[in-house]
């Protein structure tokens, strides 16, 4: 089986790159490599959950989970200059993409950091949105532990954002979400990806 991108140390050979794309207005200089996920563009479904998403009207830190080397938290960070974005990832190599990725495009409101889901993220911060573009690949089980993780991070009235696949298991996740937020919307569909939001 090859290597996919939900590992702390990509194995790949490194093959660092740069290229520049536009995000809800500005332009972005990006830097990837192989061995992190959508290393030639910003994904689809990526662009949808960004175009997507509303901030929700409380105050707090929004937080990415699985950011890879940066577009979704990057983009909310230039939007959104008062609020203060919360970036992490599990693999070593898109994290140090994510700060590099901050650094090139002058974005000073992020904290960029390794993790498995939001585990290593304080319990005393406050969330007000959680998005996560989640690593399907890792499994059903994983996935649904990033959700009650941001669930139980979330203020009252605080939001998850998640952009998946019809066919990568969509309607189960929008399932799992009413299990757990007493809101559950489908924000968006565009090309069988499925923008979901919950709200606590």
């Amino acid at each position: 089986m090859s290597e996919h991108y939900y590992s702390s140390k990509p194995q790949t050979e490194s093959k660092p790159r740069q290229w520049k794309f536009t995000l809800l207005g500005h332009s972005f200089l990006f830097e990837t490599d192989a061995g992190v996920f959508s290393k030639s563009e910003v994904d689809f479904g990526s662009r949808v959950l960004i175009d997507s998403f509303e901030m929700p009207q409380i105050d707090g830190a929004v937080v990415d989970i699985g950011c890879g080397y940066g577009p979704i938290g990057l983009a909310i960070a230039k939007k959104n200059p008062d609020r203060t974005v919360y970036m992490m990832d599990i693999n070593e190599r898109a994290i140090a993409l994510a700060q590099k990725n901050a650094n090139l495009n002058g974005i000073q409101n992020v904290r960029i950091f390794q993790s498995d889901g939001i585990a290593a993220v304080d319990e005393q911060l406050q969330v007000a949105a959680v998005l996560t573009n989640p690593p399907i690949r890792a499994g059903k089980e994983t996935i649904f532990r990033f959700y009650e993780g941001a669930y139980d991070r979330l203020l009252e009235g605080g939001e998850l954002w998640v952009v998946i696949q019809k066919k990568q298991g969509a309607p189960s996740t929008v399932s799992r979400l009413e299990e757990m937020f007493s809101e559950v919307e489908i924000v968006e569909k565009k090309k069988g990806y499925w923008i979901i939001r919950g709200k606590k």
